[in-house]
């Protein structure tokens, strides 16, 4: 009799490389799925050991190109921000995730996928989402959530002794002791010695950003040309390097962020299941590449239509951080935002400085300003005496609130 396949997502990490031996015991025939969303690791040995581990099968899928153009562009558009902190790393790395293993299960004939995300945190809400949104009858075998799998592993050290008996090659080191994740967006680090939000991340924690100490003292220009909202080229006036690809320009930007020590967050963040939780976050290429979006906007967007957008990226950031991408109320934001850009195009400059992105000018076709009807210099534009009744009739309310009072 056949096994039945499973799709396990595999980081070759202890906890997957244990939940892959374990399905095995099982009896499930395990094809191991890595996705490749920007993590700095070794594919190629990590492919070797899913194979080793009792892998029938391994796929290594690279997503960071869509990645870049349907996640992160998207999310641009909104410039959504979690909490007025988090760029969403994380969260926009997730759905991605989910639909290429649900994929690679229609492809193998199975409904059966497993992950190896904790149960206080909010990843198996995102994966498991993206599962049933993909695969309604999708079955799911999360082993943190399994009465079985908590009888037998109450953590890392009953893990470890899981992996020794099983000969499978553990990394015990206690040279990083918090947890780490890593894409193309950015690193966090969580957990740990950093789960005291009392004291402050020690410099050594960082990896992707530069300290604002050991950043070059000397101004980055960068050049921004977009259309509709969507990045198509970005110019480096110093050195006069323009890339334009999606991906290459992500990658670009990471470097810059890099050497300007830009991207660092340390907030405590509410989890969906409500859990508080501080978080270490680096995000160096998207927090420049959010700021010249935004000030781009300030001269092509219609007051309404950004006060609108700007009131609606709250719910929209709060739908990816809890995994809802894909949802119809998502779509609907979604396509919302996407109309508020078509008039967001032309350039936008920005200076890189030790942890700074300065404003340093935008132009638009499209642009909405005008300088005569802006100016306190000039009465230009329109009839100041209007101005008059504008304030009484918009004072009547205030006035009737101030005799009650």
């Amino acid at each position: 009799m056949d096994k039945e396949k499973i799709i396990l997502a595999y980081s070759g990490g202890l906890d997957t490389s244990v939940i892959l031996k374990w399905l095995a015991n099982k009896g499930f025939d395990v094809i191991a799925y890595v996705a490749n969303v920007g993590q700095n690791e070794d594919f190629a040995a990590i492919e070797k050991k899913a194979l080793a581990t009792g892998a029938s099968k391994v796929y290594v899928e690279d997503l960071r190109e869509e990645l870049v153009t349907d996640y992160i562009f998207p999310a641009l558009q909104a410039n959504t921000i979690y909490e007025g902190t988090y760029m969403l790393g994380t969260s926009l790395a997730r759905p991605i995730i989910a639909k290429r293993q649900i994929e690679i299960a229609r492809k193998e004939g199975t409904v059966y996928v497993s992950h190896g995300a904790t149960g206080k945190g909010n990843d198996q809400v995102r994966f498991e989402f993206g599962y049933y949104m993909h695969m309604p009858e999708v079955k799911i075998i999360s082993p943190w959530k399994d009465p079985e799998w908590l009888s037998q592993f109450e953590g890392r050290s009953d893990m470890i002794a899981y992996a020794k008996k099983y000969d499978i090659p553990v990394k015990a080191s206690t040279k990083k002791p918090y947890s780490e994740d890593e894409n193309l967006i950015h690193i966090s680090h969580e957990a740990g010695i950093l789960e005291d939000p009392s004291l402050r991340a020690d410099d050594d924690v960082y990896s992707l950003t530069l300290s604002p100490k050991e950043a070059k003292d000397e101004e980055t220009l960068l050049t921004f040309t977009f259309e509709d909202g969507i990045p198509v080229s970005v110019k480096n006036e110093n050195d006069q390097t323009v890339v334009t690809d999606p991906l290459e320009m992500i990658l670009y930007l990471n470097k810059m962020g890099h050497d300007n020590a830009i991207g660092r967050v340390d907030m405590v963040e509410n989890r969906y299941i409500g859990i508080k939780s501080r978080g270490v976050y680096e995000t160096p290429g998207c927090e420049i590449l959010w700021k010249a979006h935004h000030n781009l906007e300030g001269i092509t967007m219609d007051k309404e239509a950004m006060h609108l957008r700007d009131s609606l990226m709250p719910k929209y950031s709060e739908l990816i951080y809890n995994g809802y991408w894909g949802a119809p109320e998502f779509e609907m934001l979604r396509s919302a935002f996407t109309v508020s850009q078509k008039h967001v195009t032309g350039t936008s400059k920005v200076v890189l400085y030790k942890g700074n992105v300065i404003f340093a000018g935008v132009e638009s076709p499209f642009s909405l300003y005008d300088e005569e009807m802006g100016s306190m210099d000039k009465a230009g534009g329109y009839e100041p005496v209007d101005c008059k009744g504008f304030i009484n009739i918009n004072a009547i309310r205030l006035i009737a609130s101030s005799k009650r009072g």
